[in-house]
């Protein structure tokens, strides 16, 4: 099979030929139909000490199932999240970490509505958004804020706002139905709100901190670091809050299916729908790549083995 690898730190990228990997016990060998493109893998390629397997979120066909797995079978439609090489044809995905995809739905969609969809949903939950409640979300654009702007919406949260980069990315986000949109330059970025939803870090921590109002809570999902002084959340007792989606999904599984269950059912509904930026070959995976390190990307970035 073919798959993508890299030798050093920073690449390049560049597709191997190598044998098909089998499935262990409790896991599923699956055929890669699509694969997402994530900030946190590209950051790996570029800031790992050494080279780690290309991994995340895959949807495709299982093609064998290992010793000891029971919720499916050879034929079922799944998605999941790989901890191994993932930027390939086939792909081992452990049976906890895969879940069905419905009628209705392609591997496309799939891969761009659940594992964003749930870092999404999980950082409102940690946030404990409340109905009427006010949310901004940064990176709203992207491939996780693209759908979290919508499920704060869905949630019943009164004024959702998004935070971009420039104007284009400004327009995409209003076209999602946000009540209005700031950029990053901005000398300020209007009301302040209940809630912030910050995938970036870094340097705009101090101005989505500056964004909440008194008792305000913000939560941190970015892997871009970061710091913040104690005295800006004594000052309107604010909160920071982190939030990992991978300690969910291993430790508290029924928690993680639960929201697996309301994203597909709010996507049902209409209430949410993932964009896809663009579709690249697994040949193309670097230029994959530098669609998410130069934030051109409007919603998800997927691979198509």
């Amino acid at each position: 099979m073919r798959r993508v690898r890299y030798g050093s730190t920073g690449g390049p990228l560049f597709l191997e030929e190598v044998a098909v990997p089998a499935a262990g016990p409790g896991e599923l060998l699956v055929r890669c139909a699509a694969v997402g493109v994530t900030l946190p893998m590209v950051r790996k390629v570029t800031e790992a000490a050494r080279p780690v397997p290309l991994g995340g979120e895959v949807a495709g066909k299982v093609v064998a199932a290992g010793e000891g797995v029971t919720r499916f079978r050879v034929g079922d439609r799944v998605t999941g999240l790989c901890f191994g090489h993932g930027y390939a044809e086939f792909a081992v995905v452990h049976e906890a970490m895969a879940s069905p995809v419905p009628d209705g739905a392609d591997a496309v969609t799939a891969v761009a509505l659940v594992r964003s969809g749930l870092v999404a949903l999980g950082a409102l939950e940690a946030a404990r958004l409340a109905p009427g409640e006010s949310v901004l979300v940064t990176a709203a654009a992207s491939g996780v804020g693209h759908l979290a702007v919508q499920l704060a919406r869905a949630r019943g949260a009164g004024r959702v706002l998004g935070a971009v980069s420039g104007r284009r990315k400004a327009e995409f986000v209003r076209s999602l139905g946000v009540d209005d949109c700031v950029r990053y330059d901005d000398d300020g970025w209007g009301e302040p709100v209940d809630c912030v939803l910050d995938a970036v870090g870094g340097g705009l921590l101090t101005p989505a901190l500056g964004a909440l109002a008194p008792h305000g809570r913000l939560v941190a999902y970015s892997s871009g670091g970061g710091t913040i002084q104690a005295y800006d959340l004594l000052v309107g007792a604010r909160s920071v809050i982190g939030f990992q989606m991978a300690l969910i999904a291993r430790g508290r599984p029924e928690l993680a299916e639960q929201w697996r269950q309301e994203l597909w059912r709010l996507f049902a509904e209409g209430a949410v729908k993932p964009v896809v930026h663009r579709e690249f070959a697994l040949e193309d995976a670097a230029a994959a790549h530098e669609a998410i390190t130069t934030r051109a990307n409007l919603g998800k970035v997927v691979l198509r083995p």
